[in-house]
């Protein structure tokens, strides 16, 4: 380990290839370095000392990494913020987490400009990625400091905020190690290497979703203290994908399935276009990959693919392509040093094969409170163990299988009803780009399966649609697993890495039933 971390690579062999952005501008290590070192010189000109807080919105750029690499070796939190927030919810998670600079870019002036004002956050700590009324230039912030190493460097820290079923968002605040900051990335780098991923020059980083999100920012930050270039895109697409991979000879990425699916409903031809022999370890997680969809893409890229299961909060499970083929559907089994149990809901423990709800144990050096919310950090756990609301279940080898989260969870005349289940079978027809189920009211039966469908291009919604894909279903499924009608929405609402919003469907059904009452 003494041989990695970033800023020890960049000074040892400061020529090799470090970021490529979504522009294609290719930036070296001693450039990427020179930068981040500016920027923690800047911000120390500031006056922000260890544990004071930077956030940040903006769309995946080299400015995001290199503030990154500044803060994790200044002693300081860096608060990424999802870029589709609005100026009010920006302006909550400037004040709750005490942030004393705000980088943001142009692309989200007016949500950065709307919660810089409600915050009163000061003219001097704001900077901006290209032009925003009321912002300092980026550049101004490294803008006549030195590039060297800072004095004093200490290992700083992520503070994600997460988004959360109910209430406003709280962030995931852990102690900050006080480790020198060339080693505080050996925890990270050791879960890699759990996947079979190793350092060299020779790896290549492909990230195609957005750094605000954890696992995203953890896996590209990591690839680079193990030496590995990363390759960043802005916005993913499938046959984008495809050609970055051959172009730069990519091993690595962090994805989703959805990212899956996408590529597998290219055409044939396109498909088989790009050379994807490159491919090593290409790590999935976010939400279970539906059975047939990751069958295909074995069959495709080969035994390349690995999942885990964990959460903002910790983890977790680890999936090696062997262990699924031999227990198909699973997310893995826990890791080095984790521990999973399925528990009921008087928190008692249930035996392999009984459904309940997924618990996760906290490392001693993963313990963590959410910000200013005591009830919050108490309310999801059990002793150590603590969960991020998943049911599921662990096979007689300690597998553990996920049915669905118990808030999507269908009950009808009794029957708990899976909708993740059925998402997996209506997701496999041609006609069908992505989907979502849910309950909504059933003044018989309390709740009624509901699917909304978004159409393949080119496929036209409507009655011939529906009774194909009923069709279909009854030739998937039980009888009790049918929904009984299915709407159709020319897009459904999910982030760029492929969260699905299903509240934003299920709500309004509700609410309605609400004002029937």
């Amino acid at each position: 380990m003494a041989n990695l971390g970033f800023w020890h690579l960049a000074q040892q062999n400061g020529d090799a290839l470090a970021l490529v952005d979504p522009c294609g501008r290719e930036l070296s290590r001693a450039q990427l370095l020179s930068e981040a070192n500016r920027i923690v010189h800047g911000l120390r000109a500031l006056g922000l000392g260890t544990g004071d807080v930077v956030a940040i919105i903006a769309p995946n750029c080299w400015e995001f990494i290199a503030t990154n690499l500044a803060v994790t070796q200044a002693g300081l939190y860096m608060v990424p913020i999802n870029w589709h927030l609005t100026g009010p919810e920006i302006a909550y998670i400037l004040e709750d987490s005490g942030a004393k600079a705000f980088i943001v870019h142009e692309k989200v002036a007016e949500a950065a400009l709307a919660a810089k004002q409600q915050a009163k956050f000061p003219d001097s700590g704001a900077f901006a990625i290209g032009r925003v009324d009321g912002f300092r230039p980026f550049a101004a912030l490294g803008e006549g400091q030195p590039d060297t190493l800072p004095e004093g460097r200490t290992a700083g820290a992520v503070m994600n905020y997460t988004s959360g079923t109910t209430g406003k968002p709280k962030g995931v605040r852990r102690p900050l190690s006080g480790l020198d900051p060339e080693t505080a990335h050996e925890l990270y780098a050791m879960m890699q290497m759990m996947f079979g991923i190793q350092p060299g020059a020779d790896n290549v980083h492909f990230c195609g979703s957005p750094l605000y999100h954890t696992a995203v920012l953890v896996w590209a930050s990591t690839a680079l203290h193990m030496g590995h270039a990363v390759v960043l895109v802005d916005k993913w697409d499938p046959e984008g994908m495809l050609q970055l991979i051959e172009k730069y000879r990519v091993t690595t990425s962090h994805m989703v399935p959805t990212q899956f699916t996408r590529l597998l409903k290219l055409p044939e031809e396109v498909r088989s276009r790009y050379d994807v022999s490159s491919l090593r370890n290409m790590i999935h997680a976010a939400a279970p990959c539906p059975p047939d969809i990751k069958r295909a893409m074995l069959a495709w890229w080969g035994p390349t693919i690995y999942e885990y299961y964990a959460a903002t909060e910790g983890g977790g499970t680890l999936c090696t392509p062997q262990d699924w083929l031999e227990n198909p559907g699973t997310v893995g089994k826990a890791w080095p040093t984790a521990d999973i149990r399925i528990l009921d809901d008087e928190g008692n423990e249930l035996p392999a094969g009984e459904k309940g709800m997924v618990y996760m144990l906290m490392a001693q050096n993963a313990r963590f409170e959410y910000r200013g919310d005591q009830k919050k950090t108490a309310e999801n756990r059990r002793g150590d163990y603590f969960t991020v609301g998943d049911i599921g279940y662990l096979n007689e080898r300690g597998f553990l299988f996920l049915c669905d989260r118990k808030i999507d969870m269908i009950i009808s005349g009794g029957a708990n009803i899976y909708p993740a289940e059925i998402e997996n079978a209506l997701i496999l027809h041609d006609k069908v780009a992505d989907c979502a189920v849910f309950g909504i009211p059933n003044d018989d039966w309390g709740e009624e399966i509901k699917a909304v469908v978004q159409p393949a291009e080119g496929v036209e919604a409507g009655e011939a649609l529906t009774a194909e894909l009923m069709a279909f279903l009854q030739s998937q499924l039980a009888k009790m697993k049918w929904p009984r009608s299915i709407d159709y929405l020319p897009e459904l609402p999910r982030d760029p890495n492929g969260k699905l919003y299903k509240r934003r469907l299920r709500d309004p059904y509700w609410q309605s039933r609400e004002r029937q009452v």
